[in-house]
């Protein structure tokens, strides 16, 4: 946990039971790689995980996008719409960052309280 390279994998999402979402998996862990994240993207196939991060921005993005931040043990701490031009707080306990196109973590089951994992390819 947390000690990813870039590169691609799948995202599971506990949710409620037995309900478990994958989803297509950006991982960026590199300065660079979070730092470009989803700038200058029309779209996403799935989700980007930014590690470490605490916080992010959408200044110069083209879409708004939802934010999940995660703990050390990836539990949901939050879960946030955020539409271009904007600066999100920082969540202290938050170690990592997930990013995907607003509107699409709801049907994942994505929640606070909710759990992941991931799966590097």
């Amino acid at each position: 946990m947390g000690r990813w390279r870039d590169g691609r994998g799948t995202l599971l999402v506990h949710g409620d039971g037995d309900r478990l979402a994958a989803v297509p998996l950006e991982i960026a862990t590199s300065y660079r790689a979070r730092t470009r994240g989803l700038l200058g993207r029309d779209a996403l196939d799935g989700a980007i995980l930014l590690s470490p991060a605490n916080g992010i921005h959408t200044f110069r993005m083209r879409m708004a996008i939802d934010v999940a931040y995660l703990d050390r043990r990836l539990n949901v701490i939050a879960v946030r719409t955020m539409p271009p031009g904007r600066l999100g707080r920082p969540r202290l306990r938050s170690r990592h960052v997930l990013e995907a196109e607003a509107g699409t973590m709801a049907g994942w089951g994505m929640r606070t309280g909710a759990r992941v994992t991931v799966e590097v390819e």
